[in-house]
């Protein structure tokens, strides 16, 4: 029977005062994984690679505070009463979607500064933001945190006492959401590269719209298990943004193979003709 076992801890190790956690080094692998697919594949396509890797670079800084940001305001009932907490991010705490919002918009008014291919960019960007996204999920195991609700699941996860929330310290073994949404965020890489980044070449930006609308899809079925949602009125916050993220998918890719028409990149469907 398979089965997660707990967390071995936060911290990988500590060289006198000096404290390396899980989670930062997952989120270096995450970023420097990233980097280096997304200049592979710029050179790959004749693009100025070191260009758009530097404003990736600044889009990914971006995205950490704007995640931070995001994670602060709607945890503001915790943050309000702990402020020296919110610049504490080796504790966890950056919100998907707030870094999915700043990080992206950095990136493309970089590249239309710099005088880059904005949507070519995107696309090389959005199987690197997913890949990091299914690597960085795990610091969140270590964490112990952004699990789901209590389950006897054969592939259940023990959540030590101190980490479970209010009303829920008798239950022992939890829903990994975290692992649900890194398989989910796996899968969305394999799609990209595997099935759709050749079938979308000749309509820039179709594969960041794309990934946009199937990581939404599954953080809106993932966040319904998880017990840490952030709320507005009887609405979880994740999934309102993700529901208004596959409506800018479904209209990025409409705009993006439209403007591949008007500019003779790609042929009309057979629906337009």
């Amino acid at each position: 029977m398979v089965r997660l076992m707990s967390s071995p801890g936060a911290i990988a190790f500590q060289l006198g005062p000096i404290v390396v956690r899980w989670y930062g080094i997952l989120m270096a692998t995450a970023i420097v994984v990233g980097l280096y697919l997304g200049h592979r594949e710029a050179r790959k396509e004749g693009l100025p690679a070191d260009d758009i890797i530097s404003a990736g670079q600044w889009a990914i800084l971006a995205g950490l505070v704007g995640a931070r940001l995001y994670e602060v305001a709607f945890d503001w009932d915790y943050y309000g009463r702990f402020p020296s907490k919110t610049l504490a991010v080796w504790e966890g705490g950056f919100a998907m979607h707030g870094g999915l919002i700043v990080g992206p918009i950095v990136g493309a008014l970089l590249a239309a500064r710099w005088k880059l291919p904005i949507l070519r960019g995107l696309d090389i960007a959005a199987p690197c933001l997913v890949l990091g996204q299914a690597i960085g999920r795990w610091g969140n195991f270590f964490n112990e945190e952004a699990f789901g609700a209590p389950t006897n699941v054969p592939w259940k996860l023990y959540i030590s006492p101190g980490h479970r929330p209010p009303g829920f310290t008798r239950f022992d073994f939890f829903h990994p959401t975290f692992l649900y949404e890194s398989l989910w965020d796996l899968a969305v890489f394999i799609v990209l590269v595997v099935w759709l980044r050749h079938r979308l070449h000749r309509q820039p930006g179709g594969l960041f719209f794309a990934y946009v609308g199937l990581y939404s899809v599954g953080r809106f079925l993932i966040e319904s298990v998880r017990l840490d949602s952030f709320w507005l009125g009887p609405f979880r916050v994740a999934q309102l943004a993700s529901v208004l993220g596959v409506g800018v998918a479904i209209a990025g890719l409409a705009w993006t193979r439209r403007r591949a028409v008007q500019t003779g990149v790609a042929e009309p469907s057979p629906i337009a003709r």
